[in-house]
């Protein structure tokens, strides 16, 4: 597959924020062009979705950036707080908020969400799954969750895949031939953390090795015979 190399010129970078480069991908190109439009949301508050390791933490730092957000965390935020903390912000970033369905946090989110629309502010919203499967209790909450805008990301596709596997292991200063992104890809977990696992494992064998990446290694580590 040839393509792998030239995927590396065809997708954007974005500029790190967090670190790490940003594929632009039509996986991803969606929540990106809604961080990009911020302040002129049809809202106060945006949803982003998707798996762990598509990118959602790198998003958050980019719209912090921009809009000078501050990153909450809800279990840390009393009700009586939550004015204060909004009026000394542009912006909120929240995330993993799963976790509010069926706690006492799922109140304090309802309060945030309110303040953050009478104070003329926004929120980021972060999460695995979009707000409308959450189970949240509180029905006023739902309501409110129902009414945010949502946007995913998408599980890579075959040339966000093949890009991101040249990606991370030129993160770590290597360099590899088309033929082992073709073999990788064929057999490991398409989604960004299993991909994100497979490399590292690759390279820590090779290195303890000190051996280079050839197909053999790979398939002796994705046969667990590392």
């Amino acid at each position: 597959m040839n393509q792998a190399r030239q995927f590396t010129l065809d997708f954007e970078h974005r500029p790190s924020f967090s670190g790490d480069d940003f594929l632009v991908a039509p996986a991803n190109q969606s929540a990106i062009n809604w961080i990009d439009q911020w302040p002129n949301w049809p809202g106060p508050a945006l949803a982003i979705s998707g798996p762990r390791g598509s990118g959602k933490t790198h998003l958050s730092h980019v719209f912090i950036s921009r809009s000078d957000a501050a990153a909450i965390n809800l279990k840390n935020l009393s009700t009586p707080d939550i004015r204060a903390v909004v009026a000394d912000h542009n912006a909120l970033v929240l995330d993993n908020l799963e976790g509010v369905s069926g706690t006492a946090a799922e109140e304090t989110l309802f309060h945030l969400l309110n303040v953050v629309r009478e104070e003329n502010r926004f929120a980021l919203i972060l999460a695995c799954n979009p707000p409308a499967r959450w189970s949240v209790q509180l029905p006023d909450l739902r309501s409110r969750l129902n009414a945010i805008p949502h946007v995913a990301i998408e599980p890579p596709d075959d040339a966000l895949m093949a890009a991101l596997v040249v990606k991370l292991f030129r993160d770590r200063q290597l360099r590899i031939d088309t033929t082992i992104v073709d073999y990788m890809l064929a057999r490991i977990d398409r989604s960004f953390d299993g991909i994100r696992a497979t490399v590292a494992k690759v390279d820590e064998t090779a290195l303890r090795e000190r051996r280079n990446i050839t197909i053999p290694l790979i398939k002796r580590v994705l046969d667990g015979g590392e």
